[in-house]
């Protein structure tokens, strides 16, 4: 039997833990939060000294650009957790762009994502996923908000209002291609190391797009190999399409008891690479870093 799904001993214990922290729970934890982040206030202009020289024109005026306050966020929007995200959140505008994702953000404090600078709030970000610390990479910043990958969602975008968060710098990425069954490591841009995967079967295939490694677990079962896993913020395109026993699942980046299907598409639209593979990428590449799916780079990286 084939496993592409971390179980814990819970119901519906599906993991994904962090370096030297809890094993991640699937459990919903939406109770007991009920935090609403204040509205930030856009800045306003200082006064004038006097006496004040001439009103410039209207094509001469340069103000600032000016921070679009965050509606408050009320108490019983969900909170993000390992089961699929809310819906609701933009799309990626960017999510084939394999541009390395150089920053990543962790949350103080449960703060309000919303779909748009100034827009509507749709679910709380917490500093934790089941106890596991997170990181998302930052995607994109405008008019003094920024933007970050959703966990649990595939190729959705969070806009945060400033505050309640701090960055840390991101060196790595992982670059997969479909067509060429390939996983590339990045370091500081540059392609350090390549390996041959096996990737999801048909209909099941692995999501195209930029995610991010959300956290580490202990392989549960023999068939990995005895080998530490990565869960990704990517789940199923199609939840429908998995097994039963793999409903609520992410997408693992992990190796297998043996190599004979690396180049196949035979996993349940998880990522195998080899054994050696894999804990070199446990001991480099830190939880955060981004993720990005395609079906083929325009030319091979220099380590192919």
């Amino acid at each position: 039997m084939r496993f592409d799904r971390i179980k814990s001993r819970g119901r519906r214990g599906w993991l994904a833990a962090g370096v030297g922290v809890p094993v991640l729970v699937v459990t919903a934890l939406l109770t007991g939060l009920a935090l609403t982040p204040e509205a930030e206030r856009a800045a306003s202009p200082a006064a004038t000294a006097t006496p004040a020289p001439p009103a410039p024109s209207s094509a001469e005026q340069l103000p600032e650009e000016t921070v679009p306050p965050a509606a408050p966020a009320p108490a019983g929007l969900p909170v993000i957790t390992y089961d699929p995200a809310p819906a609701g959140f933009p799309d990626d505008p960017a999510a084939l762009d394999t541009t390395p994702l150089t920053e990543g953000l962790h949350p103080t404090r449960k703060i309000a994502a919303y779909d748009a600078p100034g827009g509507r709030p749709i679910a709380y970000l917490a500093p934790t996923i089941s106890e596991v610390e997170v990181t998302m990479p930052i995607a994109d910043r405008r008019a003094g908000w920024t933007a970050v990958l959703v966990p649990s969602a595939n190729r959705k975008l969070a806009w945060l209002p400033p505050g309640g968060f701090t960055t840390v710098p991101l060196r790595d990425q992982i670059v997969v291609e479909r067509r060429q069954h390939r996983l590339t490591w990045y370091r500081a841009g540059r392609a350090v190391r390549t390996w041959e995967v096996s990737l999801g079967q048909r209909g099941q295939e692995t999501p195209l797009g930029r995610t991010f490694v959300l956290g580490r677990t202990p392989p549960p079962q023999d068939v990995y190999g005895g080998v530490d896993i990565y869960a990704l913020g990517a789940v199923p395109d199609d939840p429908d399409s998995v097994p039963d026993n793999l409903r609520g699942a992410h997408i693992g980046l992990h190796t297998w008891y043996h190599d004979g299907e690396l180049g196949e598409n035979t996993t349940n639209g998880c990522i195998r690479v080899t054994r050696s593979g894999q804990r070199e990428l446990l001991a480099e590449v830190r939880p955060g870093s981004s993720v990005v799916v395609v079906e083929e780079l325009p030319e091979p990286p220099p380590t192919a």
